[in-house]
């Protein structure tokens, strides 16, 4: 058996073309999908019940990672978690990404008095802190997922507007553009078809460390309880096991190793990716 996990394991790296670190944070990820999809099968209910005793110890019958300060399950609890934070982490991610490109492209492209006001506009956004800009958002708002979703996407989206801005301009003037612009194509044709698809691939790259990011952006305001009172996630158990952290560490530690392991799969899938789409970097780790 073992050897048949080590063949599988080679042949997905020459799949991926030697990108351990694809493998390593894919491994990681799925298996913090595998939970979130899991999670009410195994966990039916609601996270939030008093199920047993207080401040049960990992190991406990029936419990195994114990409970909390409440008699709230530990794993059932973590469980849930992940949903929320891979929810939020991904659509964060998602509108983020959604206003970089389309400004980013746009700047690009055309260039003149738009690509000055849009990147002024950009540079405006850079200045704020994000994560006080993203808390008086969710404070004016109120606290919700939708609302802190919005708050991470609207104040990180700059950086993915000057890296597709960066290649658009490279691309704007390859051959294969000019020759479409020549024979009377529209610019949203060729914008669709040329520029957008020929400046992605480092924004694949940085929407691994954008999720990264918003799952811990999403943990730090539950943790300061601008979270979303109706649900459970990782953020909201940390913060609320800190009142007992000399006691029964724990509660906090579960989560917080949740969130770093999540983390640390994005910014694998990050490196590897970048090394799957770098060929120096493909042919190096292939010798």
């Amino acid at each position: 058996m073992m050897l048949t996990m080590r063949l599988t394991l080679q042949r997905l790296l020459g799949l991926l073309g030697g990108a351990r670190p694809l493998l390593v944070g894919s491994l990681i990820l799925g298996f913090m999908l595998a939970c979130a999809l899991s999670a009410n099968h195994f966990y039916p209910g609601d996270p939030l019940d008093i199920v047993a005793q207080p401040n049960l110890w990992p190991g406990a019958p029936g419990h195994f990672l114990g409970t909390d300060m409440m008699g709230r399950d530990m794993a059932a609890g973590l469980m849930h978690s992940a949903g929320v934070s891979l929810a939020v982490g991904f659509f964060a991610a998602l509108l983020s990404v959604t206003i970089g490109i389309t400004i980013g492209v746009t700047a690009g492209y055309f260039r003149g008095w738009l690509d000055e006001v849009l990147m002024r506009i950009t540079e405006m956004f850079q200045t704020l802190p994000s994560f006080l800009f993203a808390i008086v958002l969710v404070v004016i708002l109120t606290p919700s997922i939708a609302s802190i979703i919005f708050a991470i996407g609207v104040t990180t989206w700059p950086q993915i507007t000057r890296l597709v801005r960066a290649e658009a301009l490279r691309v704007r003037n390859a051959e294969y553009v000019t020759a479409a612009r020549t024979i009377g194509l529209p610019s949203r044709s060729i914008i669709l078809s040329h520029v957008l698809p020929n400046s992605l691939s480092p924004v694949v790259v940085a929407t691994s460390v954008l999720m990264a990011q918003a799952i811990l952006t999403e943990a730090s305001l539950s943790f300061l309880g601008l979270g979303d009172p109706s649900v459970i996630s990782w953020g909201s158990m940390i913060g609320m096991g800190r009142s007992t952290l000399r006691t029964t560490w724990y509660m906090t530690a579960l989560p917080g190793a949740a969130i770093f392991a999540t983390v640390i799969s994005f910014m694998l899938l990050g490196n590897g990716l970048n090394d799957y789409f770098n060929p120096r970097l493909k042919k190096q780790s292939s010798r």
